[in-house]
């Protein structure tokens, strides 16, 4: 079975942006105040590292709480705004 196509660089700007923000894995889960379901630091570092993909609704809250469009977090094409 095929392996779906994932966007490569994703793990690296949901770490950048919270580098960016200046908190811990733990603020940011209170930052992102994500209400669909619990979410902890731990999951936090494994979506960093590439191990696993957020949901799309944690991905709708990591560009709101900075102000961007889910596209730039997913389009490897795209950057962060600097």
């Amino acid at each position: 079975m095929a392996k779906r196509p994932a966007p490569k660089k994703l793990a690296k700007k949901l770490a950048q942006i919270r580098r960016d923000l200046g908190l811990s894995q733990a603020e940011l889960v209170k930052a992102l105040n994500y209400k669909a379901s619990p979410l902890r630091a731990s999951q936090i570092s494994t979506f960093e590292q590439g191990r696993r993909e957020p949901p799309a609704m944690l991905l709708l809250a990591y560009a709101r709480l900075v102000g961007i469009s889910t596209d730039v977090l997913i389009d490897d094409k795209l950057d962060l705004p600097k």
